[in-house]
């Protein structure tokens, strides 16, 4: 499946460009800044350095972009672990573990851990866009607009499977979050939940509700608390327990490949991403798990398995953009501008008329990989120095870095408005036990979930049983109404043995 003599030629390729190999630890640095400053997002850092490339060849712009790209990927986990903020959308999951593990010391293994199994990743995402980028195009193809909906409402049902207990209550909330996700005016021109306020015709801003949802509310929980980490004596930076949770990483391989390989195929389906594959990747290695109830307590697992599928996404979502010249998100958008200033038109003729260029660029992301284990090593040094900081001066500085972040993204104050309504909104679903990822997720495939919903209406002529007719998507029904049906028989099935054995007790 791979052309040595194409691969060949890449590699003469990338050692005859020394820009390349300056830009990367420098897009990878650019990256991690992004990724750890709530509301700063990696697609906002590439927009900025996209101007940049102009001057570059076309191969080292690609590759400083793709940097990037990967620094904020990691860069995202460092609030989520040390702060419960997701620094980037990707990052959601990694709070569930991540925070909780930081609150009981075990942060300079938290961040070692999510490093190994970002870098190992980002690796087996482009490993696998190295083996199989035209045979997975080729799949791509065959998603319309039935398939795209199915994938997004399953992803929405397998988060609120992970509500263990509450799985109707995530139900009622992801719809909640649909509902949020989808006001503003519609494709087809309708405005629909805007109140006749002008700051909602575009919508909802989803990062400055996410960051609301997350983190704001967090900080309320925090306000009596004097550090991050209340044991002094576990309040200590060390490269040396850095380094061992790396390690640690490493004896979870198999967790760290079924993260990666589910990363890289949901990477693949344009608008899903990265937002979505971390979600699931912890959802699927819970289920597995053999000791489910230890999630959300502080597992590595939970990180491990978040970690490693929202970095592999990155070579899945490269698959659109360089097989078929269509961006799967924000971020590889921005590449396809990147693409267009220096001539470029990604598809399947860039591909087999450019094959040097294109294993050029995933040879240069595997490198990119292995020097994210070393600049990220160096970054962790400085940044898990947060845990020594008095929450009296911390909260203050996340709020308004909070605040200043969804300011600028919008450029009004609909994003602080956004941000102080989905604080409180958080606070009460946390006090009434109503999952907030739901919402989140909810919020987040709103807007694809409502345009392939209308496309899906339309090629059926105002008749949805299209869908049964599309094997792709009928697969995908099914894969749905079991995920559906399964907590509900296991609870069902927990309450008949329950029943059992207490009916069993008088005669014993």
């Amino acid at each position: 499946m791979i052309d040595l003599g194409a691969f060949g030629e890449a590699l003469s390729l990338l050692a005859s460009s020394p820009t390349a190999w300056v830009v990367v630890p420098i897009g990878l640095l650019i990256g991690l800044v992004f990724g750890v400053l709530p509301g700063l997002s990696v697609p906002i850092a590439m927009a900025v350095f996209l101007p940049f490339t102009l001057n570059m060849d076309f191969v080292s712009a690609i590759l400083f972009l793709t940097a990037i790209f990967t620094g904020g990927g990691f860069g995202g986990s460092v609030p989520a672990i040390l702060m419960n903020v997701p620094g980037t959308t990707a990052a959601v999951a990694t709070c569930f573990d991540g925070y909780p593990m930081a609150r009981q010391g075990r942060h300079n293994e938290a961040l070692g851990i999510a490093l190994a199994a970002s870098t190992v990743g980002t690796a087996v995402g482009y490993i696998l866009l190295l083996l199989l980028i035209q045979p997975v195009s080729r799949l791509v193809l065959q998603l319309g607009a039935p398939e795209l909906f199915m994938i997004a409402l399953w992803g929405l049902l397998l988060i609120a499977a992970l509500s263990e207990g509450y799985f109707w209550r995530g139900v009622l909330a992801g719809a909640v979050g649909l509902l949020i996700g989808t006001m503003g005016m519609s494709s087809a021109g309708i405005m629909r939940g805007t109140a006749g306020s002008m700051y909602l015709l575009d919508g909802v801003d989803s990062t400055a509700a996410l960051i609301g949802l997350f983190a704001a509310s967090e900080l309320f929980a925090l306000v009596r608390a004097e550090y991050i980490v209340a044991d002094a004596s576990a309040r200590t930076v060390e490269l040396r327990r850095i380094a061992s949770g790396f390690l640690h990483a490493f004896s979870r391989i198999f967790i760290i490949l079924r993260g990666s390989l589910l990363g890289s195929v949901i990477g693949t389906v344009p608008g899903v991403g990265s937002s979505v594959a971390n979600l699931v990747s912890y959802t699927a290695e819970k289920s597995l798990s053999r000791h489910p109830e230890e999630f959300g307590k502080g597992c590595p697992d939970g990180v491990i398995a978040a970690e490693s599928a929202n970095s592999s996404s990155e070579g899945g979502s490269m698959v659109a953009l360089l097989a078929l010249g269509i961006p799967g998100g924000a971020g590889t958008a921005i590449m396809l501008g990147a693409f267009a200033m220096h001539n470029v038109t990604g598809g399947p003729r860039f591909i087999s008329d450019n094959k040097d260029i294109v294993y050029a660029i995933i040879a240069g992301n595997l490198v990119q990989a292995l020097l994210l284990a070393g600049v990220g090593l160096l970054f962790l040094r400085v940044a898990v120095l947060v845990v020594k900081v008095p929450l009296r001066i911390l909260v203050p500085t996340i709020t308004a870095l909070t605040v200043l972040g969804t300011y600028a993204l919008s450029g009004t104050m609909a994003g602080p408005v956004t941000l102080a309504a989905a604080a409180i909104l958080g606070v009460v679903m946390k006090r009434y036990h109503y999952p907030v990822v739901a919402m989140v997720i909810g919020i987040l495939l709103g807007r694809m979930m409502e345009g392939n919903l209308l496309r899906t209406w339309q090629l059926g002529r105002g008749d949805l049983t299209i869908i049964f007719e599309r094997p792709i998507a009928l697969g995908l029904l099914i894969a749905m109404v079991l995920t559906v049906a399964w907590p509900v028989l296991k609870a069902d099935r927990i309450r008949n043995l329950v029943r059992g054995r207490v009916r069993a007790t008088p005669e014993a």
